[in-house]
């Protein structure tokens, strides 16, 4: 049995267009995912965003982050130009969990930055991995993509593998607020993400 076991395939009308629900249980995690997908047909070329979970951002409104930004962006372009969104659940925090990203939360209050923060908390500051996004890549046959990402250790990940070749990559640089600055500017420097300075001015 592999990493992940595609269980569920459907057609959803979205408000960024019709678009095929694919869902995966993940045997590792022992979570789902899912993979949207709308006219992707080049299996060389697809535009695709792997997209971690973020109920805060998503579901909450948080204007700590840009992930809820992040993933309209991402289903706008698919929906548009045809790719693949992979949504991968458990991976909270950069996978440290819901609560455990509250209480980083609260001591960015008290003045550390989001990598310290889960420095303070015994946790690493990136706890997140993409082996099930590769196994849906591979179920999926797609041989190469164009990443929507500004971090480099999906890229290195992907390109890491024996399944999937990034041939190109697209910044996704949206949802930036007076709130979250700070954040984007501790990613960009401490955890080597592309974010262009002057978004950040």
């Amino acid at each position: 049995m592999g990493r992940v076991e595609l269980r569920a395939v459907t057609t959803v009308p979205t408000v960024y267009g019709e678009m095929q629900m694919r869902g995966y249980y993940d045997h590792v995690m022992n979570v789902e995912h899912v993979a949207l997908v709308a006219g992707c047909s080049d299996k060389e070329n697809t535009l695709l965003r792997i997209h971690s979970e973020c109920i805060t951002g998503e579901a909450f409104g948080s204007l700590k982050c840009e992930c809820g930004p992040q993933l309209h962006f991402a289903l706008e372009q698919i929906g548009e130009h045809g790719g693949v969104v992979i949504y991968l659940r458990g991976q909270e925090g950069r996978g440290i969990g819901l609560i455990n990203k509250l209480r980083a939360y609260a001591l960015q209050e008290e003045g550390l930055d989001t990598v310290d923060a889960n420095l303070a908390l015994g946790l690493p500051e990136e706890a997140r991995e993409y082996g099930a996004a590769i196994a849906i890549l591979e179920e999926m046959d797609i041989k190469g993509v164009i990443l929507l990402t500004n971090n480099p250790a999906k890229t290195d990940c992907l390109n890491g593998s024996s399944v999937v070749n990034v041939v190109g990559t697209a910044p996704i640089v949206v949802g930036i607020s007076e709130e979250n600055k700070g954040y984007l500017k501790t990613k960009r420097d401490r955890m080597k993400h592309y974010i262009d300075s002057l978004a950040l001015a």
